[in-house]
């Protein structure tokens, strides 16, 4: 079998939707940064994937080759899962590496929240298209005549289709299925907060973000945030709940990619540190019951630590996607209970105690972001950034929550 690797990619900063990057494409926002990207090294193939469509985009991946400028013959198709888009970019470019003659992927993703679609209702459009075809001044003014009612508008913005209900609202029902009170969301996201201003003054983002639109930093983490101003937000889903501005990762915009290599590709980018994806897991829950939209990392964590007979003591470094502090939480929680892995994950192997401190060294997406498409791309560069500074024989585990109950866990190795 061959061994694939990770090797960190380049980013756009992110930045909070309607702010400095609001007059951006994601064409134009992803360009940057796959140029960069192959500028280092030319791919044998492209992964990229948008969440939140351009109804004029089919296939983002392979127009990214055209505005990027990069070689028309490298092929490019694009990818969806929701918040775990870029990141089930790697395990698809992990089955293809090392066949048919390839050795390196560039895979990454792109999110312009600041740009919600509004599409007319499949009835009206197909009158209006039908209208223009043989009258279209007729058509002219039926557009004219066009009423709130004939559009399907983002009332609940990206609210899931089956529920109705967006993923706060999910949310809100984890942390009380899970106990997980506004004081312990509020210090988590403090605590992201801090580690990513930590990072920042550090430099350790310096080598990971490609400055854009003015733009050399992400913008959003807070060096003047406490305990008591985030005491002082209001609720957002329910004025009884716990989920606030604060504990919530906010409305971004950004392009992030990664590498995904063999040895042959690992070579090529002249990486001097190995980090090698040992296994992954997507999990899939009915988000219907008790649990919430965003607890699939619960069961597919300890599945994957079981499968290789680890503990979580083992893991030497966490990254764990923070959709909401209470959606983090939860999940750890669920996953450190005997009872709930026995009955939802179907493991009994003893785990032990979780290590809090090693999670997210460096922030996570309270702090700096979650632009849907591209946070899977950032949040694997950057544990491949800081697992390729630990001691070989270091093992990671990254989780990406999605929207639809659904979550992708990988298990990666300095090696």
């Amino acid at each position: 079998m061959t061994d694939i690797f990770l090797a960190p990619g380049l980013r756009t900063p992110f930045v909070k939707g309607g702010g400095a990057l609001a007059g951006v494409n994601a064409l134009a926002l992803s360009a940057p940064v796959a140029a960069a990207m192959a500028a280092r090294a030319q791919p044998d193939f492209v992964i990229w994937g948008e969440v939140i469509p351009d109804a004029t985009v089919s296939n983002i991946a392979r127009e990214l080759i055209f505005e990027a400028r990069l070689d028309p013959t490298i092929p490019a198709f694009s990818t969806t899962l929701a918040c775990s888009t870029s990141f089930v970019g790697l395990i698809e470019a992990a089955g293809m590496v090392g066949r048919g003659g390839t050795h390196l992927a560039l895979v990454g993703g792109v999110e312009t929240m600041s740009h919600v679609p509004i599409a007319l209702k499949t009835e009206v459009a197909d009158r209006l298209v039908g209208l223009f075809a043989r009258d279209p001044a007729g058509a002219a003014a039926m557009l004219g005549g066009l009423s709130a009612g004939d559009f399907n508008l983002p009332a609940k913005a990206w609210a899931n289709r089956v529920s109705g209900r967006s993923q706060g609202e999910h949310t809100e029902d984890t942390a009380r299925r899970f106990e997980i009170s506004r004081a312990a969301q509020d210090a988590w996201a403090l605590r992201s907060h801090q580690s990513a201003v930590a990072g920042q003054d550090a430099g350790f983002f310096a080598d990971l973000i490609l400055p854009f639109g003015g733009v050399d930093h992400d913008t959003l983490p807070r060096r003047d945030t406490s305990l008591e101003r985030l005491a002082t937000l209001r609720t957002v889903y329910d004025p009884a709940g716990t989920i606030t501005a604060g504990n919530a990762s906010p409305v971004t915009d950004g392009a992030a990619a990664l590498w995904v290599g063999d040895a042959e590709g690992l070579a090529r980018l002249g990486a001097t540190a190995a980090v090698k994806l040992v296994d992954w897991e997507i999990a899939a829950i009915d988000f219907r019951l008790d649990e919430g939209m965003l607890m699939a990392p619960g069961r597919a964590i300890p599945r994957l630590l079981a499968r290789h007979g680890l503990t979580f003591a083992d893991i030497g470094l966490w990254e764990i996607h923070e959709a909401f502090a209470a959606q983090v939480l939860a999940n750890i929680k669920a996953a450190s209970d005997p009872a709930y892995r026995r009955e939802r994950a179907k493991v009994d192997a003893d785990l032990g105690d979780f290590p809090w401190d090693r999670v997210n060294p460096h922030g996570g997406s309270l702090a700096l972001g979650h632009p849907f498409a591209a946070t899977g791309a950032r949040i694997l560069s950057q544990a491949a950034k800081e697992l390729a500074a630990m001691a070989p024989g270091t093992r990671a585990i990254v989780s990406v929550c999605a929207d639809g109950g659904q979550g992708t866990v990988a298990l990666l190795e300095r090696v």
